[in-house]
């Protein structure tokens, strides 16, 4: 049963369900539920790459019923080929990086055959986040009984890809995820909120409503709203997205708890 206050339909740009599943098992489920709700993506797949040449196949989700063999045949030795290796590898520093431009002819022709031809892929897009040496590459697809992403999905997928990609890369990281008191007394600039303006925001995370917070702490309705204003402007930011940007760059960052 799900709590009082929980959001039940993500509004555009939440993905609050992906994030609340890092480390679960069904990650991989609530990832394509929450891309397919908010961008329309048919499949998605996600690889790891690292500066030292190898490579894997993470994730793969959807409706491309190949999607298995696509994946194990990137890693083996078409990652090699993949016209955007250029932009990831000469990426820098931990910015999430965003690639949109998709056209068959960018890709040669065997590569065309199998990865779009045979599976049925029309469009695409990807982002990716660097940490450390390891680039994890995450994929978006659409097939051809979906048609091409309208401009409005991909500018949803545009907007939540940031986060979407530091989500996939703190739940494939091999370390704990610290819980989020933690994260919240240790690491700026979380750590210069008060007592208080922590425990709204923390909630916020989980996905409470403003209504289910001031239930929770015993606080009216206009001091959860005055601690989240002002907590808001010590971050410098304006909404939830932001916040849950500047949790989950802390969690998939080079610099993390021990």
């Amino acid at each position: 049963m799900r709590p009082k206050g929980m959001v039940s339909n993500p509004a555009a740009g939440d993905v609050t369900p992906a994030v609340l599943a890092i480390g679960r098992a069904d990650f991989p489920n609530i990832l394509i539920d929450t891309l397919r709700r908010q961008a329309g993506v048919g499949h998605c797949m996600v690889f790891a790459l690292t500066r030292a040449g190898a490579a894997r196949c993470l994730l793969d989700a959807g409706n491309i019923p190949i999607g298995g063999d696509l994946g194990a045949a990137y890693a083996g030795q078409f990652h090699e080929s993949d016209p955007n290796r250029d932009a990831l590898f000469e990426a820098e520093g931990d910015a999430p990086i965003m690639l949109r431009a998709f056209a068959p002819r960018m890709y040669g022709a065997r590569y065309r055959k199998i990865f779009f031809n045979d599976s049925g892929i029309v469009d695409k897009c990807a982002t990716a986040i660097w940490t450390g040496d390891t680039c994890f590459y995450v994929n978006f697809y659409r097939i051809a009984a979906q048609g091409r992403f309208s401009a409005a999905q991909r500018q949803r997928l545009e907007a939540v890809a940031p986060a979407i990609a530091a989500s996939v890369a703190r739940h494939f990281q091999e370390r704990p995820t610290p819980d989020l008191a933690t994260l919240f007394a240790t690491r700026a600039p979380l750590a210069a909120l008060t007592p208080r303006e922590q425990d709204v925001c923390r909630r916020i995370l989980l996905g409470l409503s403003s209504e289910a917070i001031s239930q929770v702490l015993g606080i009216s309705l206009h001091s959860t709203l005055t601690y989240r204003k002002r907590a808001y402007e010590r971050l410098g930011i304006s909404s939830q997205s932001q916040l849950f940007a500047i949790v989950l760059r802390l969690l998939a960052g080079p610099h993390r708890l021990n």
